[in-house]
């Protein structure tokens, strides 16, 4: 894992969005990442953070715009075409992370996150694998 990496969590649960937190800072030791609460102004928000983030988290059921629309909008901007790009769902069933592949994520995490499982999770993206983790 790269030392100290870039985290964009989108997520409009506030528990979903404390769990991240607790495993990014207290499990592993991570300082830099950023929340946003929802989706409103979302690509103006991505280009006012101070780095460009080397995993962006999207929850999938957002307003106004779904994971889906905020994932088009990252990938027609060429400074996010190849980013990662990782949806976190509660919503696992077989036809929708193969609508979650066939869209453009670079893998999927079911929610909730499983704190134990996601540093090795996060390790694996960060270090260019596809990652579908559905339990």
């Amino acid at each position: 894992m790269s030392e100290n990496p870039f985290i964009l969590y989108v997520e409009d649960d506030p528990t979903s969005r404390e769990v991240m937190e607790m495993t990014l800072m207290y499990r592993m030791g991570c300082s830099s990442f950023q929340v946003f609460e929802d989706s409103e102004n979302f690509i103006s928000k991505v280009k006012s953070l101070p780095q460009k983030p080397d995993v962006i988290f999207l929850d999938i059921h957002m307003k106004p715009y779904d994971g889906f629309q905020m994932l088009q909008m990252l990938r027609n901007e060429p400074d996010y075409a190849q980013a990662k790009i990782i949806a976190l769902t509660a919503s696992v069933m077989n036809e929708e992370v193969a609508a979650l592949e066939t869209a453009g994520f670079d893998g999927t995490i079911a929610k909730p996150i499983d704190a134990d499982a996601f540093p090795n999770l996060l390790n694996r993206i960060i270090s260019g694998e596809r990652v579908w983790f559905i339990v």
